[in-house]
């Protein structure tokens, strides 16, 4: 319905996916700017920051694009009107995810996947039939990553009433950390976004991988490859948040 909503103005709606993506594009505009001084950050060249950029960009993009709409679930609680939710014959998740549906958040995505091609034709890497099927697994693993942040963020404000900015600390900040080479943050940093919120599985390891650097940490190579399996096991305690949210459930009590 709200796709259908969405297109009914389509020139509004193609401005709104360009604002989207051009708003979204400034942040990699600033790094250019960046290395308009400098010629590497953290010991990586331009290039090799824009397949951070880009693969976690994407990922966020798509991610937001399908659940972002969770985040408005406070309100929900807060007001009651997650009841009429509740008695409907379709599961709440998809319904919350779907009120609202955002489909200009596909510019997020697109200028995401375009730094993210660029980077990978400005890179001098072998590549390998390992290192060009990591890229595209990178991205959707990544994804699925971040809406299991997103998804467990949501659980969490059935407890705290409204805690969305807390979510967004994990998604839009962690999207942000993720822009950057690990090298320049601290090693506990590097141990807590590895082993407690896994988001170094979103982009940081299997793109050193695929650059042939060094984990900062010092994992044994075949992490690169876990991000999918890494995916799967946040989304299972995710999804058990969210049942256990959804149970503790009492309505507004008016």
């Amino acid at each position: 319905m709200w796709i259908r909503a969405t297109m009914t103005y389509r020139t509004s709606f193609l401005i709104a996916v360009f604002g989207n993506a051009a708003g979204c594009l400034l942040d990699f505009v600033a790094i250019y700017i960046m290395f308009r001084h400098v010629s590497v950050l953290g010991g990586f060249t331009l290039p090799e920051i824009a397949l951070l950029y880009g693969s976690c960009s994407a990922s966020l993009g798509l991610a937001d694009l399908l659940l972002g709409n969770t985040g408005r679930i406070g309100t929900r609680i807060r007001d009651g009107s997650l009841d009429t939710m509740l008695v409907r014959p379709v599961p709440v998740l998809a319904q919350v995810a779907a009120d609202r549906f955002a489909l200009r958040r596909l510019g997020r995505v697109a200028q995401g996947l375009g730094v993210l091609v660029w980077a990978v034709s400005a890179l001098d890497v072998h590549w390998t039939a390992g290192r060009v099927l990591l890229v595209p697994v990178m991205v959707v693993a990544g994804a699925a990553i971040f809406g299991a942040v997103i998804v467990a963020g949501a659980a969490f404000q059935f407890v705290a009433g409204d805690a969305a900015e807390v979510q967004n600390s994990f998604t839009y900040g962690g999207n942000t950390m993720l822009q950057y080479p690990p090298g320049i943050f601290g090693k506990e940093l590097l141990r807590g976004v590895t082993f407690v919120v896994p988001l170094a599985f979103v982009n940081w390891l299997p793109a050193l991988h695929v650059l042939g650097r060094p984990d900062p940490l010092g994992l044994p190579g075949w992490v690169a490859y876990a991000s999918p399996l890494v995916a799967g096991l946040v989304l299972v305690p995710a999804s058990w948040a969210w049942r256990a949210g959804l149970r503790s459930y009492r309505s507004t009590g008016s």
